[in-house]
């Protein structure tokens, strides 16, 4: 059962670092905002287009950043689970 334990410690972490290598991207209002995130939920790019920047307010930027910013964390947050499910089935077949 040890055995068992230290190959799923050691497959999730090796999950965890290739969740860092996926990237995810969400938008709000039709691509005025982009965010990319990577799988383990870290920002890499937000991208704000310039009619926005030079159209928009200061809260309708912050809203739309916000936006978009939740719908990649809510997309790795669904990769993330999903690769961590591919381990748990693999190593715990009775228990998925």
């Amino acid at each position: 059962m040890m055995g068992k334990l230290q190959e799923m410690q050691q497959k999730t972490e090796e999950v965890k670092k290739r969740l860092d290598t996926i990237s995810v991207e969400a938008e709000a209002e039709d691509g005025l905002v982009k965010v990319v995130s990577t799988a383990n939920r870290k920002i890499t790019s937000i991208t704000i287009q310039p009619s926005l920047m030079e159209e928009g307010d200061k809260e309708q930027i912050e809203e739309l950043t916000l936006l978009a910013v939740n719908r990649a964390l809510e997309k790795a947050e669904k990769v993330a689970e999903t690769e961590m499910q591919g381990v748990a089935k693999g190593m715990l077949p009775g228990f998925m």
